[in-house]
């Protein structure tokens, strides 16, 4: 497959992991305002589908590290990995410039 393929690969799981990044954010501000929330099976979605985004703001803004369901967002983000590693090796083999 075309190097052009894997870059839109990476810009879609970049702007994905984006998207969930703002859900936990905005959540967390939401929570600092007492607010209305996003719904924890909303959270937990976009960590099954954006674990990047999801654990980085988990972690810059400490929102959701202490329930345990949450738990679950750093093993999407190791499945999500070893997934990705199978597809750029599988159909992404050699790349050359």
């Amino acid at each position: 497959m075309p190097i052009q393929d894997l870059q839109y690969f990476l810009l879609l799981l970049a702007v994905i992991n984006g998207i969930a990044f703002f859900f936990y954010y905005s959540d967390k501000r939401k929570a600092e305002n007492n607010s209305w929330r996003t719904p924890e099976r909303t959270l937990l979605m976009w960590g099954l589908i954006g674990p990047f985004g999801s654990y980085l703001a988990m972690r810059m803004f400490r929102h959701k590290t202490q329930k345990t369901k949450f738990l679950l967002v750093p093993v999407f983000l190791a499945v999500q990995l070893v997934m990705i590693t199978f597809v750029v090796a599988v159909f992404f083999p050699v790349i050359h410039p």
